[in-house]
């Protein structure tokens, strides 16, 4: 695809501040409301530029989560292209850099779209099924994340106050947890409704949760992560998205830092491959076995089970690319 056109688009809560550059200057700097009347509004203005194509543009803008919905929306009903890119690349990418507005961000947006338009990798839009998924997901662990903040104090101040004081504390809190509890129930069927009413969701779930340690939240959170394993479906690249994949540190005779995974990583994903592992070696079978075998060898507990996350994220991979659910005898058949 020819691109002439790269428009930079700095997305916020309220406005949305747009730049236009041919690769030599920026054409057009505007702001506009967070709305559809005001991205209407501002692509009439950029369709009235000298010699425009919708064709032969693009328009690049960072992951925004929410804020992202209505430029999104619109463009794709457009078939308007668009490339959404992470924000931290677009800023190392960008080297030393003074000052910062939006405006500024906008402009730096397109720059970086023109510099780096033989990586672009369009946008597209996940299917309406997965998007509700990918919501009562993001509700579930809300939901546990704040039972945990009310259950947690509750039972590690048993045995440090009175009795008296304890009963008072949990019964203040009982109402709240037993609503939390009935949210969370209410999630859970909701997926699950979800899951069973649609083919394609049904069937990756089958292969998914058929491995020893995967249950339904991380097979819900792996499908959101790689939209359906369209975008990611290689185990090496979904470990280093999950920030389990370990990287080198080392330079020349004087830095020798040790092996260690990323912190640029899905960090809910690797939170629930942890306890997807913690779950696998309690449970007799093959990872249980290496995990006692490493530990019995002098391995550091937490290396060896960010290797037990490595295993679990490849045998996903594996029983989705092979499609058949995770069978222990299996054995690769030769050349």
């Amino acid at each position: 695809m020819d691109i002439c056109y790269f428009i930079g688009v700095d997305v916020s809560k309220a406005t949305l501040n747009w730049a236009v550059f041919d690769g030599k200057t920026i054409l057009l700097q505007c702001q506009s409301e967070n709305t559809e009347k005001g991205i209407k509004a501002t692509l009439k203005l950029i369709r009235a530029l000298p010699g425009f194509k919708a064709g032969q543009s693009v328009c690049c803008a960072e992951h925004t989560g929410i804020y992202n919905a209505h430029l999104l929306a619109y463009l794709h009903k457009l078939s308007f292209p668009l490339w959404l890119e992470s924000s931290l690349q677009i800023k190392k990418a960008g080297g030393l850099q003074r000052g910062k507005t939006d405006a500024i961000d906008a402009a730096r947006i397109a720059e970086y779209a023109f510099r780096f338009r033989d990586k672009m990798c369009l946008w597209q839009p996940p299917r309406p099924v997965l998007q509700k998924l990918a919501a009562l997901s993001a509700l579930r662990q809300r939901l546990l994340r704040i039972r945990q903040q009310l259950q947690q104090p509750l039972n590690e101040q048993q045995g440090f106050v009175e009795k008296s004081l304890q009963k008072q504390l949990a019964k203040n809190c009982q109402a709240s947890l037993k609503a939390i509890n009935a949210d969370l129930e209410s999630a859970e069927k909701q997926i699950n409704k979800l899951i069973q009413d649609d083919d394609r969701l049904k069937e990756l779930f089958g292969w998914i949760t058929s491995v020893p340690g995967v249950g339904d939240a991380i097979a819900a959170e792996v499908l959101v992560a790689t939209n359906e394993f369209k975008a990611i479906n290689d185990p090496k690249k979904l470990a280093c998205h999950s920030g389990v994949a370990p990287f080198e540190y080392r330079s020349g005779s004087s830095v020798r830092g040790k092996t260690r995974v990323s912190r640029h990583a899905r960090l809910r994903l690797k939170s629930l491959f942890h306890l997807g592992a913690m779950s696998a070696i309690r449970m007799k079978g093959q990872l249980q076995d290496y995990y006692q075998r490493k530990i019995g060898e002098g391995k550091n507990k937490m290396l060896v089970l960010n290797a037990v996350r490595n295993k679990l994220i490849h045998r996903v991979c594996s029983v989705v690319n092979r499609q058949q659910k995770y069978d222990k005898n299996y054995t690769p058949a030769l050349a």
